[in-house]
């Protein structure tokens, strides 16, 4: 039988700690650097690496909803062309670009 316990249990957290979008934005960045060890920089940080890898996840999505939107926002207005930005390249595109050309020219960019 299973005795229901009152009590906290034993390695439970004491508390749900809550860190700034600056320290998350410093570690993500420092992460994000060649050569960077994800687990090291957690571990020194104090936080568990599947953290650190979530803030990154978060970080890539954000930006690449951002930069959708800027997208978006270009095509409406005077310009005919788009820049999209993948880490340091810039792809340089006319808004009326189809779908599949666009998908392969950022895959072409991603895998380089």
């Amino acid at each position: 039988m299973i005795e229901a316990v009152a009590g906290r249990l034993e390695g439970a957290p004491r508390e749900v700690r809550r860190w700034s979008d600056e320290f998350k934005a410093h570690a993500v960045a420092e992460s994000m650097e060649p050569g960077a060890s994800v687990s090291a920089i957690a571990r020194r940080i104090g936080i568990d690496p599947s953290q650190l890898f979530t803030w990154r996840r978060n970080a890539r999505l954000c930006n690449a909803r951002l930069k959708a939107e800027a997208v978006v926002d270009t095509a409406r207005g005077e310009s005919s062309t788009a820049d999209i930005m993948i880490g340091d390249a810039v792809i340089r595109v006319n808004v009326a670009i189809d779908e599949p050309h666009l998908v392969r020219l950022i895959r072409a960019v991603r895998s380089a």
